[in-house]
């Protein structure tokens, strides 16, 4: 089988590559670029002065405030994503092997819940989680003390809210991944002797690897980001680094400071998706450059 080379001087390649360059020239690279150079900036009676000095940087570096909220949103963002995880692959397991006649109905489902406002589905929960909301109501009828779920506005129940949110990015990926396996193999290894136990943890879950490793990565670094829920349902009690972010442009009009502290938050992202590159490099022969 012969593999193609192509360089960059081909100009199909070129013109194909050309728009999503530009797209991510301006509206990504640009603003980066400002983002980083703001951070060198000071700030004089609320007002930008161009200093050009490490005074933001040094402030964020001495000050142990600031490292344990993004400590703080780092925890969560991990819990975040094993709670998704779990919930997921049983769930992608299922729609993938169960129920392949409804296929398509699933896949329309899945978009339908990306599509979705996240906005009305967090503020949605707090209806649920109310200590006169529904949660509590369907304790009580079975039997439990009145106001026994007293979660919302506490850390847990913006972790309820981030995982509602964002346990469809895992389901989907791995849906993907499970629905391409070959179900030959399934019956290779059962032919061989192999349990089910034995042949999902030797055949079934290394082949929907990559699937789980996407949808862990992206339910993490979006979980970086997480601003609504734990702003309406954890009350504010314990910040994450997006509000900190956010006091730092509106409420202490600290410009720089909040532009350090995005550059902060964007590095951790980057450097999660260099580590899973990598990783899936790794486990996957086919993604390493062919030996000469």
């Amino acid at each position: 089988m012969n593999i193609e080379h192509k360089t960059w001087k081909d100009p199909v390649l070129i013109a194909a590559v050309a728009p999503l360059a530009i797209v991510m020239l301006v509206f990504f690279l640009v603003p980066l670029a400002m983002t980083v150079v703001l951070t060198f900036q000071t700030t004089q009676y609320y007002r930008l002065v161009w200093s050009w000095d490490l005074k933001v940087w040094t402030e964020v570096f001495s000050k142990p405030h600031y490292w344990t909220i993004i400590g703080r949103t780092i925890v969560m963002a991990v819990i975040c994503v094993g709670l998704c995880l779990l919930i997921a692959f049983p769930t992608a397991y299922a729609l993938a092997t169960r129920l392949k006649a409804y296929n398509t109905q699933i896949q329309i489902m899945i978009v339908f819940a990306f599509l979705t406002d996240a906005v009305l589905k967090t503020f949605g929960w707090i209806l649920v989680l109310d200590r006169n909301g529904v949660a509590n109501w369907m304790l009580g009828a079975v039997g439990f003390a009145p106001d026994s779920l007293d979660i919302l506005f506490t850390p847990v129940g913006a972790m309820v809210g981030m995982v509602y949110n964002l346990v469809v990015y895992p389901m989907f990926t791995l849906y993907l991944s499970l629905v391409r396996i070959d179900r030959d193999l399934l019956l290779a290894a059962y032919d061989s002797g192999a349990s089910r136990l034995r042949t999902f943890f030797e055949v079934t879950l290394p082949l929907s690897r990559p699937g789980l490793y996407s949808g862990g990565v992206l339910v993490f670094v979006l979980s970086l980001g997480a601003f609504l829920e734990p702003k309406v349902l954890g009350g504010g009690t314990s910040p994450l680094a997006s509000e900190l972010i956010r006091q730092s442009f509106e409420t202490r009009v600290n410009w720089p400071l909040g532009a350090a502290l995005t550059i902060v938050l964007i590095s951790v992202g980057a450097l999660t998706l260099a580590l899973a590159g990598l990783l899936a490099m790794k486990r996957s022969p086919a993604l390493r450059r062919p030996s000469a």
